[in-house]
């Protein structure tokens, strides 16, 4: 219902822009037809802003982007890389067909633009990061994490796979201007430790949660 709204109100305004409103594009934007660069950049700047406003409150405003948000976590993807991989795709097909690239290759430039923006709407400025930690002085290093980011922290054994040796696993989540601290804070306390941080789609933690994580 919220993509049905969507293509409703895109199609709206799009014929009120241009067969109703007295709206020239080109005495808006000065650019039009003179710098394809810059048409590209903020063309898909503009675009990202819509899908990925779209996007974020449950709609969708075409069928890809139906596809992207159904797809793209099963297929361990954002939103905007499913809709970026489809056009460059489709793109490069059209390069083919009209044997001219100038304008396919300036499409892509403008998907790409749209990617990372549909993906900061869409994920946030904060998105979330996982720490996979290895040390042997898991608790020092619990302790000192969850007094500085006042959140829990998950302990498992492991063994290591060529010494046989006792290891500890420590699994943390934090945003991406916490890493930088997270890896000072982990490497002053085991210089040895091993640490993997990667992409967290989403969160979901509630306050029960969170005080047996702590």
């Amino acid at each position: 219902m919220y993509s049905l709204f969507a293509v409703s109100v895109y199609s709206l305004a799009a014929w009120m822009i241009t067969d109703v409103l007295p709206l020239d594009v080109a005495e808006s934007s000065p650019m039009v037809g003179t710098d394809l660069l810059l048409c590209a950049l903020f063309g898909g700047l503009i675009s990202g802003v819509g899908s990925g406003l779209t996007i974020r409150f449950g709609g969708a405003i075409d069928g890809i982007e139906v596809m992207a948000v159904i797809f793209a976590k099963k297929l361990g993807m954002t939103v905007g890389t499913f809709v970026m991989i489809y056009n460059v795709c489709l793109y490069v097909l059209c390069g083919f067909i009209l044997q001219s690239w100038v304008l396919p290759l300036y499409s892509v430039v403008t998907y790409m633009a749209a990617l990372k923006t549909v993906d900061f709407i869409v994920e946030g400025i904060d998105r979330s990061k996982s720490a996979m930690i290895i040390t042997d002085k898991a608790q020092e290093i619990t302790a000192a994490l969850t007094e500085t980011f006042e959140t829990g922290a998950t302990i498992m054994p492991a063994r290591g796979g060529y010494s046989g040796t006792e290891k500890t696993v420590i699994y943390f989540i934090v945003n991406r201007f916490q890493i930088s601290r997270l890896r000072t804070i982990v490497h002053g306390i085991d210089e040895n430790a091993f640490m993997t941080i990667t992409e967290v789609a989403d969160v979901f933690h509630s306050d029960t949660a969170e005080e047996s994580g702590r």
